[in-house]
């Protein structure tokens, strides 16, 4: 941003100074070759198209600046999601499973190392409950009864609310649903399932 500042100053002092220069000059320019034909013509001729290259100079700048920015955004977007995903498929694993194993629970604290990176602070702290509740229900006996697999059951879906506002709250702030609305909903459907 600081280069795009610097780059941006840089090209309107450039035009201020063609726009001034060429103000003073083309009125010298004017009283000199008052007598020549056509003389006046090419001088505003070489101003503009000065003119127009440093303008259209500064809008690709601009333009190219905020391409950059979309581009790091999707990416990131992109990045997000599939962690997010990741984490639902090695829970998914867990609970299938049944039967916890030290590989399992390892690969669930490297997943708590990756969204430390991409997750927002609201994923992070219901996340942290998703794992006080495995911790309690799972950790000890390595073993993952119905009740169990039910309690992991919510807790991943009170997780997947806050993933979903993480990655598509925008959207649904435009639609007709309230976030509350479409938590009860995710929660309902959970609990139809159990």
């Amino acid at each position: 941003m600081k280069k795009w500042f610097t780059n941006n100053i840089t090209l309107m002092i450039l035009s201020g100074i063609v726009f001034i220069g060429g103000y003073f000059f083309l009125r010298l320019a004017y009283k000199i070759t008052d007598t020549m034909p056509f003389t006046q013509e090419i001088i505003l001729v070489v101003l503009g198209t000065l003119a127009t290259i440093l303008i259209t100079a500064m809008l690709l700048n601009k333009q190219t600046s905020v391409e950059l920015e979309k581009e790091q955004s999707v990416k990131f977007i992109e990045l997000k999601t599939e962690t997010y995903q990741r984490l639902i498929d090695t829970i998914e694993e867990i609970v299938l499973q049944k039967d916890v194993s030290r590989e399992i629970l390892t690969r669930l604290q490297f997943h708590t190392h990756r969204l430390a990176i991409f997750a927002s602070p609201a994923v992070l702290k219901e996340y942290q409950n998703f794992l006080n509740i495995f911790n309690q229900e799972v950790a000890d006996d390595k073993h993952i009864s119905i009740h169990d697999a039910d309690l992991l059951s919510e807790a991943l879906a009170r997780l997947t609310v806050y993933i979903r506002a993480d990655l598509v709250g925008e959207l649904d702030i435009q639609s007709d649903h309230t976030a509350k609305q479409i938590r009860d909903q995710i929660i309902a459907n959970v609990k139809e399932m159990q």
